[in-house]
């Protein structure tokens, strides 16, 4: 059975999808992309924050 761990990774795991099909999907420029996907890929939780707040503009 899954605990809240298993769960909360879970959960860490979708956001980070989300984010990376997001950053391709972007028209940022290639040296942006790579510089948030690697972000992302090596502090799942803090790179995904820091995303939403400084990446997407709206």
């Amino acid at each position: 059975m899954m605990g809240f761990g298993g769960l909360l990774g879970l959960i860490v795991l979708v956001l980070d999808v989300y984010a990376l099909v997001k950053i391709f999907q972007s028209s940022a420029g290639t040296g942006g992309k790579v510089l948030w996907i690697v972000l992302v890929l090596l502090f799942p939780v803090l790179g995904f924050l820091f995303w939403m707040l400084l990446g997407p503009k709206r």
